[in-house]
């Protein structure tokens, strides 16, 4: 049912919408995807990916030092805590955990409350006076959407790292020191090799979910498209299906590009 829905997906997207009656004209044509290539919506496509490769690697270097901790130095109580932690988020209902970061994010909102006693709020203004990231607050603005979708998807970068450290053997740890390696040199050429894997497995949740969302983009951006947003506008708003679908297919592209490479490392391994 699935492969056929995407199968669906693809024919239509070779339709085209008649600027004249509106109506969708099923005959096989290219120019379709000829209007992605329009200036407006490569803009819409590049946004979307820079902001997906932009959460996905903060998350790293959020979600690293976590999953170290977790695998190499907490105890067994302690990692029950932190395991908790991490899933408690997904406990509560996305859209809660969302429109949750708008109160929090708005000029009202505890977080502009707290820059405010820390007397920093001309270094936010300053921050949200910058053309592509800024905005009216934090929650109508790309800085506060992009802390957001790092926020909701951390979890998935954190467990795949975590399972992908627990699989390092410890007898190469002390093979390591045995030989004379530093802390460092063991951490950069015997566990940081051995951790690619989990760390690119993460990177597929963390990377796929930002390219197809249209929630977030929708509550916290100001007018700039993302891809989910076209997909919604032309699908409902607009009615042009084909195009909806054309935009729908970008990220099917991109993502078969990335899990080819992925696959390559071993990361379906750390799932």
């Amino acid at each position: 049912m699935y492969l056929g829905a995407l199968f669906a997906l693809l024919i239509e997207s070779f339709f085209h919408l008649d600027g004249f009656t509106g109506q969708v004209v099923r005959e096989f044509t290219l120019s379709t995807y000829g209007e992605l290539f329009t200036p407006a919506h490569l803009d819409i496509i590049l946004r979307t990916t820079l902001m997906a490769a932009a959460v996905t690697v903060v998350s790293i270097f959020l979600a690293f030092p976590v999953a170290y901790y977790m695998a190499r130095y907490a105890s067994s109580k302690v990692k029950a805590a932190m395991y908790l932690a991490v899933l408690l988020p997904l406990w509560s209902s996305y859209l809660v955990r969302i429109y949750a970061w708008k109160l929090i994010l708005a000029k009202e909102g505890v977080f502009n409350w707290f820059i405010t006693q820390l007397q920093l709020s001309g270094l936010l203004d300053a921050v949200l006076g910058l053309p592509v990231i800024g905005g009216p607050s934090l929650s109508l603005s790309s800085l506060g959407m992009f802390i957001v979708f790092v926020h909701i998807w951390l979890p998935y970068m954190i467990l795949p790292i975590q399972a992908a450290l627990e699989r390092v053997p410890p007898s190469l740890i002390e093979a390591s020191s045995d030989l004379g390696a530093r802390p460092s040199q063991t951490f950069h050429h015997v566990i940081l090799p051995l951790a690619i894997p989990g760390v690119v497995a993460g990177s597929i949740f963390t990377f796929s979910l930002t390219l197809g969302d249209f929630i977030i983009p929708q509550t916290f951006g100001n007018s700039s498209f993302f891809i989910g947003l076209a997909v919604l506008t032309n699908q409902g708003v607009a009615g042009n299906i084909p195009l909806a679908a054309a935009f729908t297919v970008v990220p099917m592209v991109i993502m078969a590009f990335y899990l080819t490479a992925a696959k390559k490392v071993g990361a379906f391994d750390a799932l």
